[in-house]
C-alpha cells in the first residue's frame, strides 16, 4: 500500500517529475486529469471541480457550502484511491489528508521564484510579466487552500519527509530519490495499520459527506470521529431536529457499526432583550 504525495510550486518542474515517478514504479498518478475522470460516478461536474479543486473559499454562505461538499467528494477519490495503494497523489492537499496515514512518503518540488516565472514563461509561451504574475497568483492560491481547509503552513518544511530543489537538482535526479525513498523499510514496516486508519478516514469522509448534503444541518460546527467503524458525533448544532438529522445520515453510511450522539444542541435566541 505504497503511497506517494507531491506537494509542488508553479514552475518547479512538479507536473513531469510525478509522471515519471509514477511511470517508474508503475504507480497509479492521482492528478486533476485522474479526478476529472471519475468524477461523474462521484456525482461531480466538471465546473465543480474547476471550482472547488486547491480553491481557497469565496466568503460567500452559497456557494462556499457547495465547494465545501465538492471538496469532500474530491478528497473521497483520493481517499478510496491510496486504499488501494501504489498511488502517486499529486497536489490537492494530500499530504495533509493523509496526515494520520504514517506509511504516506511526503515530498515537495520547489524552485527559485525568478526560475519558476522562466519556466512557465517558457513552457506556456508568455511574457515573462504575465508568468510572473500567475506563478505568485498560484502560490497564493495554494498557500490560501491549504491554511483554510488545513490550518497549516503551506511552506512549513517540517510536514514533508522530502524537498527537492530543481534549481539543483536534476529532474532525473528527483525521480531517482523519490523511487528509492519510498522503499524504505521504515515505510514498508507501518503498512498494515495505515491501511486501517486509512479505512476510517474514508468512512468519516462519508459521513461527513452525507451530512454536508442535508440542507437543514449547520454542519461547520460538527466533529467527526471514527475508530474502527464506530462513529462519535460531536460539536453543536441549533435544535433538536438537527440532532438527530445528523445521526440519521450518519446511520446510513454503510460500514458504519455504531453511532455515538454527543452533538450539544445550542438554540439561537430570537429575543431582542437577550441580544
Amino acid at each position: 500500500m505504497a503511497i506517494i504525495t507531491i506537494s509542488r510550486e508553479m514552475g518547479s518542474g512538479g507536473i513531469p517529475i510525478a509522471h515519471k515517478v509514477a511511470e517508474k514504479l508503475g504507480y497509479q498518478l492521482i492528478d486533476g486529469e485522474a479526478i476529472m475522470e471519475v468524477a461523474e460516478a462521484y456525482g461531480l461536474s466538471p465546473e465543480a471541480i474547476e471550482q472547488a479543486d486547491e480553491k481557497p473559499p469565496h466568503f460567500v454562505d452559497s456557494l462556499d457550502s457547495k465547494q465545501s461538499l465538492d471538496l469532500h467528494l474530491i478528497e473521497l477519490i483520493i481517499l478510496e484511491a491510496a486504499l488501494k495503494g501504489n498511488v502517486v497523489i499529486y497536489g490537492r492537499g494530500g499530504q495533509d489528508l493523509l496526515k494520520d496515514i504514517s506509511s504516506v512518503l511526503r515530498t515537495r518540488i520547489i524552485a527559485p521564484f525568478e526560475d519558476r516565472v522562466e519556466r512557465w514563461s517558457e513552457r506556456e509561451w508568455l511574457d515573462p510579466d504575465r508568468a510572473r504574475y500567475l506563478v505568485r497568483k498560484s502560490d497564493q492560491q495554494r498557500a490560501g487552500f491549504i491554511k483554510y481547509y488545513f490550518d497549516r503552513d503551506w511552506e512549513d518544511s517540517v510536514h514533508y519527509d522530502l524537498t527537492i530543489n530543481t534549481q539543483r537538482l536534476s529532474e532525473e535526479m528527483a525521480v531517482r530519490i523519490i523511487c528509492s525513498s519510498v522503499k524504505d523499510e521504515n515505510l514498508e514496516s507501518i503498512k498494515a495499520s495505515s491501511k486501517r486508519i486509512l479505512s476510517d478516514l474514508i468512512l468519516r469522509k462519508r459521513v461527513e459527506i452525507a451530512i454536508f448534503s442535508t440542507n437543514n444541518i449547520d454542519a461547520y460546527l460538527l466533529e467527526i470521529i471514527v475508530k474502527e467503524g464506530v462513529i462519535t458525533l460531536s460539536g453543536q448544532v441549533h435544535s433538536n431536529a438537527e440532532k438527530k438529522a445528523a445521526e440519521a445520515q450518519a446511520r446510513s453510511v454503510e460500514g458504519i457499526s455504531s453511532v455515538k450522539n454527543n452533538i450539544g444542541v445550542v438554540e439561537y435566541r430570537t429575543n431582542p432583550s437577550d441580544l
